[in-house]
């Protein structure tokens, strides 16, 4: 099987080529840049060791990664410009989408979020929160991969508000590491400015990705407003979110655990906690999500935490791929954090 990267040479499309070059139903791996065209991958990214896997040495071109006929197509380009770059592939490639562009069904919110009109498909996309759409991506030609701080996030959420567990409003307080945001060369992620220095960002309503949960939260018919606020610390990878929400009355613990057996039996990146709270370093570099819950008097606090390179983005492109397209679960993927 081949499988192309547009957008190598973004962390998402750095961690995409290593988990690739690992996985055992890759045969092929083609990096593509149209910046970087023709020059040396280690140019690009120093850290990738050299494997036989890959079909140039050099970054190829849409052109010349066309050649190739790459049954999967990996897009970690910038939103607004990934759906027009992956537009002759549909329908002949598998493509999954890491930006935005095919990720909401309000076409009305992704305006508001990105100040421009949704981009029409060719395909209907199928959002691929891997665990509560596993069925729809077995069968979907165009996945469109979630946001880091939407995948964190509605895990642990959509199987308490589908059990009818509890109510809104939905307040959602989040910690990302720097890597969240990509590689942009902005005073505000430099490493004088990071270190020592947590804040709130975008609060309530403001921040993209309240729009792609929000548009979940309608998908599934659930109701209840949702705030998010977004926080950066001086990590280099890493995502904790805390979620707070009023009690149905005669909630038990109980109740809430078998919501999430019954949502998440069998899904080995799950993994609910028992007697303590996730930490980031413990899924570090893996493509787990961490889940605990705690009760106190009328509310229900929800925290998760992942890694935002991996499951948040790169890591669950691949669980996408290997589930539409047949392969193990857990392959190229790893279920446990690094020390």
């Amino acid at each position: 099987m081949k499988a192309a990267i547009l957008g190598s040479t973004g962390y998402t499309g750095m961690l995409l080529a290593r988990l690739l070059a690992g996985h055992p139903g890759v045969e092929k791996i083609l990096p593509v840049s149209s910046s970087k065209a023709g020059t040396a991958i280690q140019a690009g990214d120093n850290g990738f060791a050299e494997t036989d896997k890959l079909v140039s040495s050099e970054y190829l071109s849409l052109e010349e990664m066309s050649a190739h006929k790459p049954d999967v197509v990996f897009a970690g380009l910038p939103h607004l410009a990934s759906a027009r770059v992956c537009a002759p592939f549909i329908g002949k490639s598998l493509v999954i989408d890491l930006s935005a562009d095919f990720r909401l069904t309000d076409r009305q919110l992704f305006a508001s979020a990105y100040g421009a009109p949704a981009p029409e498909a060719a395909v209907p996309p199928v959002y691929g929160l891997c665990e509560i759409y596993e069925d729809e991506i077995r069968k979907a030609d165009l996945i469109a991969n979630p946001g880091c701080y939407p995948t964190a996030t509605l895990l642990p959420l959509l199987p308490v508000l589908k059990g009818n567990l509890a109510e809104g409003p939905v307040i959602v307080n989040a910690i990302s590491g720097i890597s969240g945001a990509g590689k942009k060369s902005q005073e505000n992620y430099l490493f004088c400015e990071r270190s020592e220095n947590a804040g709130a960002y975008s609060p309530g309503r403001s921040h993209r990705h309240w729009a792609e949960m929000t548009d979940q939260l309608r998908v599934n018919r659930l109701g209840g407003e949702l705030y998010f606020t977004p926080h950066l610390a001086p990590l280099r990878r890493g995502m904790a979110v805390t979620t707070t929400l009023t009690i149905k009355p005669g909630l038990t613990e109980d109740a809430i655990r078998k919501a999430y057996d019954e949502a998440y039996a069998g899904k080995p990146f799950i993994r609910l906690l028992e007697g303590r709270l996730p930490q980031t370093r413990e899924v570090w570099g893996s493509n787990r999500c961490d889940i605990a819950f705690r009760l106190q008097e009328d509310r229900l606090y929800l925290f998760s935490c992942i890694d935002n390179l991996v499951k948040g983005a790169s890591g669950q492109a691949v669980q996408n791929m290997n589930i539409r397209l047949g392969f193990d679960a857990a392959a190229g993927l790893a279920l446990s954090g690094m020390v």
